[in-house]
This record gives C-alpha cells, sequence and structure tokens, in this order.
C-alpha cells in the first residue's frame, strides 16, 4: 500500500513539473506542420498567406489574417472538415481524421503570432 501511494505521490510530481498539456501542444504543432505542408502548403503557401502556387478564383484565404485568426478553433475545424461552399476548400473529412485536424489547427494558429 505504502509503494502505491509512493508512485501516486511521485506520478502527481511529475505532471507538475511536466504538464501533459504542454507535451501534447508541441506534439500536436509539429504533427501539424508536416500535415500542413504535405496537404494545406499547396493553395494556402508555406507561410499560409494564400500564396501558394495552386491558385483560384475567389483566392484562398490567407490564414494570416486577423479575419482567419479571429475564428473559434470550432469554425475553423468545421470549414477544414466540412469545406467551405463557393470556394475552392473542399472537405478533408475523407483525407484527415479529427486528430489530424486539430493537429493542423494547432500549426494554423501560429501564423497568427
Amino acid at each position: 500500500m505504502k509503494i502505491a501511494m509512493i508512485l501516486f505521490i511521485g506520478f502527481l510530481l511529475v505532471m507538475c513539473v511536466f504538464p501533459a498539456n504542454t507535451i501534447a501542444e508541441e506534439r500536436d504543432f509539429n504533427k501539424g506542420k508536416k500535415l500542413y505542408l504535405k496537404y494545406c502548403e499547396k493553395c494556402h503557401g508555406q507561410e499560409g498567406k494564400g500564396d501558394g502556387y495552386t491558385l483560384f478564383n475567389p483566392p484562398v484565404a490567407d490564414l494570416t489574417s486577423p479575419e482567419i485568426q479571429k475564428k473559434t478553433d470550432a469554425e475553423l475545424w468545421h470549414g477544414v472538415h466540412e469545406g467551405i461552399p463557393n470556394t475552392a476548400m473542399g472537405t478533408w473529412r475523407f483525407v484527415l481524421s479529427d486528430e489530424e485536424i486539430n493537429s493542423v489547427l494547432a500549426f494554423l494558429r501560429s501564423f497568427g503570432h
């Protein structure tokens, strides 16, 4: 019983020193960057400014713009998952899992800084 209590206290101390959110956020950011460069860069450009080498009319969104960055994560997630009507942004739900979309959004948020 004492060993279990010591292990539990040790676990709590480790979680205080290395918060799980920080580790998960870093992992999601790195995974999101890889996915973004694989799937999104062609249209949105390397820095998300809508200047990729595939051009559309209307132009693709500038992901660095305040208009995009002020959207909630839920709004952005829905746009990726379902696509955006009357634009070149099609649905990605058949290509990216929900977790992968979340990772891309973690990376996308870095464009606002």
